[in-house]
């Protein structure tokens, strides 16, 4: 385990101690507290286990190793062609949650509310709501031809309901009924090349980079989409990128669908994400 470890830091993976106990967890079948009373015994390395580590330090990414996301309370399954969820995303999720609990109690005590989730990619937040607000109806987006499958797999048995198509034109059937969008859409601006590996050589550019120099064109869709999903005062929140949170502001002032527009940090103290009720 030590070798791992110095083989992960020498690639500069950023928690070479933690992946390379989970790599062998994920080898061996066995929790991390077991992995550790193995440790303490001093047994030797599994079968393959060098092979699991020299690929994360070809820095694949440590979930497509695994075949594993975690997020929030769920276990997801990712691999190639499918964005891999990032812990900024459920706080997103949260804030979504939490307005959705507050119409519960007081705007529609009587209803299901209805959520949907534009570009859903391994279907993450559509299934965390779905889940932590059971009742809910929830419906879900993704167009990638490969990230579609992922999505399935993970909603299966939610009750979401998973469409493949646009997220520009998806849901006309909604129209003016939702209470709550939430989108992670596609922002990253065309140069803008990401500096870890396991994005830049992993995750699927589709699902990176959001059209156009300024990267705004998938947002840009993805508010007027919630724009004509939502009841009035309808909420939508939508992941960006730390530095993109005045362009978005500036964006939905100047859609004129929006009040209440406000931006929100994640645990690291990050603008990440923007929110606002329909008019």
């Amino acid at each position: 385990m030590e070798r791992a470890t110095t083989v992960l830091t020498a690639a500069g993976v950023p928690s070479p101690a933690v992946d390379a106990r989970l790599l062998a967890a994920h080898i061996l079948g066995i929790g991390m507290g077991e992995l550790l009373a193995l440790l303490f015994g001093g047994s030797p390395a599994p079968e393959g286990y060098d092979a699991l580590v020299a690929r994360r330090a070809a820095r694949e990414p440590l979930q497509h190793i695994t075949g594993v996301a975690y997020f929030r309370h769920l276990e997801l399954a990712v691999g190639k062609g499918v964005f891999v969820p990032r812990p900024e995303t459920e706080t997103v999720v949260q804030v979504a949650l939490d307005v959705l609990v507050a119409l519960g109690d007081g705007a529609h005590p009587n209803r299901a509310p209805v959520v949907v989730d534009l570009g859903t990619g391994s279907g993450a937040i559509a299934a965390a709501i779905a889940t932590e607000l059971p009742g809910s109806r929830v419906h879900a987006v993704e167009l990638s031809d490969e990230a579609f499958p992922w999505a399935q797999e993970n909603l299966a048995g939610t009750g979401v309901e998973l469409i493949q198509g646009d997220l520009r034109t998806a849901f006309p059937e909604l129209d003016g009924t939702v209470d709550v969008v939430v989108s992670n859409p596609p922002y990253i601006p065309a140069g803008a090349v990401p500096r870890d590996p396991e994005v830049q050589l992993h995750d699927p550019h589709m699902a990176l980079y959001g059209g156009g120099a300024d990267g705004m064109e998938l947002p840009i869709a993805a508010a007027a989409t919630a724009a004509r999903l939502l009841v009035p005062d309808g909420f939508f929140i939508m992941e960006h990128a730390e530095v993109q949170s005045a362009d978005m502001a500036a964006m939905l002032r100047a859609q004129g669908h929006w009040t209440r527009i406000e931006g929100h940090r994640d645990l690291t103290g990050r603008d990440r994400a923007t929110s606002a009720h329909r008019i």
